[in-house]
């Protein structure tokens, strides 16, 4: 809520930065930005805008730094938005406000929740953040600054780069969002083991050809990036940038021993294995793919194609079959076949023949799968050198059959009984990706999330080719007990080509002048037993002499390796006492090496420490934020996993404030408009960041035209239902009905609180909302979540969320009622018109003359739009697409009066005949 927002005292600013009279002056001393920066519209400058990554032997410390300025006349927000990669550990924060500086510290959950309630409850805390577990996390945080002021934001994290497909690439997201006057990304390569090759692929794109330059010596390389302003510009007049989008690095290191490298340093060792040159084992592999009615359109078509080439690159030594599944389940063969020519053709017509629709029935197709599998091992059809996976290919939740996911990964280990692996491919925003990560994890596999998009299909065959080429399996490391000690995992079931395994420990230096392992292994032809040597002086020298190095990257990457194996460790742990005991090694290990997990939070203080905010990470991922009280750190750039909800229905963060709010959050990571309660009016806008609300008070039975688009031939109307009875002399009305026209299509959506009826002339289907299914119609596809939400989506231009709100069928008042949810991606005409299609072009709308209200929470501005002027208030509405019972708050300015002023016309303009009525423009 508004007023647990932090202020911070302008008093406690610099001198410098106050004139007298309570002006706010630009401080001109240190960045010496005055008059010479690009400023968009907002008068916002960013004066530097610097990423610094040191790779040493693949442990990454990357430094993102943004300088900005506040010239506009007035307070106004400026956000620091960061992409840091999945997995990657945040281990600090610092922000300067003129002066004021805010720096970071790690405490356990519970206690860090404790201070920041203490600091809360005297009006100087500033909010809880959340975060989700995907592929790419935001590290974002606003700042409402005063004018003429400077900000500072600079954020540091660590991981470990991951070789794939024969190369270690790391990825750094560089998203400056405007003109910067000075721009930089240096990044440093310390490979003791020597470089093979670096590269740069031009991710960035062709504008900025030939910009990036690269030093290579025989074990450290540098590449730099410092595009001018003017290359900055997406053309020549332009005030917008082109940075926009991932710099990547790739490269790979020598190899001179198959039993692979061993770094010794500061106490910890390293252990690199990646040996190359060996024939590869046979395979036994099941595809399971998903063909249920969500997997319609592209999703489907990229797949289909991702398999065909996927099924050309099978070995003729390998075993295959393949299983699709919606509600039910099929199978292609019963069992295992060759991988010959014509069986290969024959799975490719298959594939070929699959139409998506229906449920999704996870559990008994995976059960299946294993079956198949565990049947050829016990009738001796499997080579003994062989290895047997799984991949699963999905896009959604369980819908038929067993639903609940702690289920499914019980009967799914129980059945594998750690015989074979599971690797799963998750398709999508909507799809749970954190149960296929812990199935897959649990069942010694891995798990990868794809976006259905027109990469699909190549996604899919770079995640396969990693699973591909089993080269080794049961492979042990053995070192002397004597002298090592806390070794991460020592055992793997399989190595696959272009990979790399890395095991960690500590290591007795001052006791020890060598450090021998031996790595034992079943290859293609042959049981292999490797050993390499190290002195553990030997790499001494060569890092105390490079200072870029960092001499601490044993023991980060023995950190980085053991807090996620312990949390693998927790997730399989069949009793809650070991889950327990888990959860304490991670905490410690978070504590000690100052880093961010779901067992810790971290705070972010003032050197007086009188003003406190908290990054804090659930324990689940999917979870959202708590209302009111989400201002700083990780969120998700792609929405989060909520069961049922589309990827753009997801609620973001409340932004941190240093002044009275001016601005208002988006009301979604992409914002969105949406019609709920009685009815309730949320309009977006994006340009502005504000959202404005109003209510229509009409009569049951009335219609309201919220889309009317000549332009693309679509409609959606409202249709009013009224309470049981009125309460203050006033009736409550809500939507009961809301209508869907496409007329281009020929297709009509009614929407009930009791049924969807998709009608096509004289053809209609209905389902209740009792029911979890698919409707498929002429490139439309309605999905149904039982007695939660219906989405309809039209090929990839428009899509629509209508939410279900049960009632107690007894209670005196309320009825069932409908809200609507719409994205602001939805391709709509010029043309668009009607309560909602009217914002699809943003109007120019200026708030100003702030005053207190009647009640503290409820100030009053003056609001210009369109040629008018009125008096609005700010207040608090109702989002239910997180919470369908409480509901989450979302601040906006308020326009009394059904909206006049705001909408064009009179809402009785937007009174329509039929529920498929097109409106007349006001």
């Amino acid at each position: 809520e508004v007023e647990n927002l932090i202020d911070l005292e302008i008093d406690g600013f610099p001198s410098s930065s106050k004139a007298r009279n309570g002006r706010y002056q630009r401080s001109t001393s240190d960045w010496g930005y005055v008059g010479d920066l690009v400023e968009d519209d907002d008068k916002i400058g960013l004066y530097s805008y610097k990423v610094q990554s040191t790779i040493t032997s693949r442990l990454a410390n990357t430094m993102i730094q943004a300088k900005m300025v506040n010239n506009a006349k007035r307070p106004q927000p400026i956000m620091f938005d960061v992409q840091v990669p999945k997995g990657a550990f945040i281990d600090n924060f610092t922000m300067d406000i003129n002066g004021i500086t805010f720096t970071s510290h790690i405490r356990e959950k519970s206690e860090a929740r404790k201070m920041y309630a203490q600091a809360k409850a005297k009006g100087k805390a500033a909010g809880i953040v959340r975060s989700n577990a995907l592929d790419m996390e935001n590290f974002q945080t606003e700042v409402n600054v005063p004018p003429g002021m400077r900000i500072q934001f600079q954020l540091h994290y660590h991981e470990m780069i991951r070789r794939k497909l024969s190369s270690y690439e790391h990825i750094i997201s560089v998203k400056p969002g405007r003109l910067a006057k000075h721009m930089e990304v240096d990044v440093r390569i310390i490979e003791p083991q020597g470089l093979r090759y670096v590269h740069v692929p031009n991710s960035l794109g062709d504008h900025f050809d030939g910009i990036t330059t690269i030093s290579k010596g025989e074990k450290k390389a540098h590449v730099s990036f410092k595009p001018t302003m003017a290359q900055q510009r997406k053309c020549p007049k332009c005030s917008s940038t082109a940075v926009d989008g991932n710099f990547v690095v790739q490269y790979d290191v020598n190899r001179e021993t198959t039993g692979g490298e061993l770094e010794i340093f500061n106490g910890y060792f390293i252990h690199f294995f990646a040996p190359e040159n060996l024939d590869p084992l046979p395979k036994n592999i099941l595809f399971v793919i998903d063909v249920s009615g969500s997997m319609w359109g592209l999703k489907m078509k990229q797949t289909i194609e991702a398999m065909k080439a996927i099924l050309s690159e099978l070995r003729a030594a390998d075993q295959f079959s393949l299983i699709d599944f919606n509600h039910n389940v099929r199978c292609w063969r019963d069992n295992l076949v060759s991988a010959t020519p014509s069986q290969v053709e024959d799975a490719k017509k298959y594939i070929q023949t699959i139409h998506p629709n229906g449920g999704t029935n996870i559990n008994e197709a995976l059960l299946r799968a294993t079956f198949i599998l565990n049947e050829a091992k016990s009738l001796g059809m499997l080579d003994p050198n062989s290895v047997s996976m799984i991949v699963l290919v999905s896009d959604g939740d369980p819908t038929v059959g067993e639903l609940k996911l702690t289920t499914i990964q019980k009967n799914v280990k129980q059945s594998i009984k750690d015989e074979f692996s599971l690797f799963c491919l998750g398709i999508g925003f909507d799809v749970d990706y954190d149960f296929l990560q812990r199935i897959a994890i649990d069942n010694r596999g891995m798990a990868q999330r794809i976006f259905g998009n027109q990469e699909t299909s190549l996604q899919m065959k770079n995640f396969y080719n990693q699973v591909s080429t089993p080269l080794l399996k049961k492979i042990q490391f053995n070192y002397p007990q004597e002298s090592v000690s806390d070794v991460t995992q020592s055992s793997f079931h399989n190595y696959f080509g272009g990979s790399e395994i890395v095991v960690a420990g500590k290591v007795d230096t001052e006791n020890l002048q060598h450090l021998e392992s031996i790595v034992t292994a079943t290859a293609a032809n042959a049981e292999l037993v490797m050993e390499t040597l190290r002195d553990v002086e030997e790499l001494d020298g060569f890092m105390k002499k490079d200072k870029y190095a960092d001499p601490e990257f044993t023991r980060k990457l023995w950190a980085y390796l053991t807090v996620n194996q312990l949390m693998a460790e927790r997730n399989a742990a069949p009793t809650a006492a070991l889950k327990r005991n888990i959860t304490k090694s991670i905490l410690q290990m978070s504590l000690d090496h100052h880093i961010v997990t779901p067992f810790t939070a971290m705070l972010i203080e003032n050197a007086e420490k009188d003003e406190i905010m908290l990054a804090d990470q659930p324990k689940d991922p999917r979870k959202g934020c708590c209302p009111g009280q989400c201002t700083l750190g990780l969120t998700p750039n792609a929405p989060n996993n909520n069961k049922g909800i589309p990827a753009w229905a997801n609620v973001t963060a409340v932004p941190v404030s240093f002044m009275p709010e001016q601005r208002s959050p988006p009301v979604s990571s992409l914002s969105i408009n949406r019609v709920d309660n009685d009815p309730h009016f949320i309009i977006h806008l994006p340009k502005s960041q504000r959202n404005i609300c109003f209510n229509i008070n009409s009569e049951p039975g009335k219609i309201l035209n919220l889309i009317s688009d000549p332009g693309t031939g679509v409609v959606v109307n409202g249709q009013l239902v009224g309470a049981k009875k009125a309460e203050n002399k006033k009736l409550n009305t809500y939507f009961g009905k809301i209508g869907f026209y496409f007329k281009k299509k020929g297709l009509k959506v009614e929407i009930s609180t009791e049924t969807i009826t998709l009608k096509d002339g004289s053809y209609a289907i209905t389902l209740s909302w009792a029911d979890t299914g698919h409707i498929i119609r002429k490139q439309l596809l309605i999905s149904v979540k039982k007695e939660s939400n219906v989405t309809i989506t039209v090929g990839e231009e428009m899509s629509f969320m209508v939410l279900l709100h049960r009632v107690w069928k007894k209670h005196p008042v309320n009825v069932d009622f409908l809200g609507i949810y719409i994205p602001p991606e939805n391709q709509f005409s010029p043309a668009a018109h009607g309560l909602i299609g009217q914002f699809a072009s943003e109007p120019e709308v200026s708030i100003h003359h702030q005053t207190p209200g009647q009640a503290p929470e409820k100030p009053q501005a003056i609001m210009e739009v369109k040629g008018n002027k009125f008096t609005v208030t700010r207040g608090v509405q109702k989002d239910y697409r997180t919470d369908r019972v409480l509901g989450t708050d979302v601040l906006c300015w308020f326009v009394h009066n059904s909206g006049k002023g705001f909408i064009d016309g009179h809402y009785r303009d937007y009174l329509v005949p039929h529920l498929y009525s097109f409106m007349k423009k006001p």
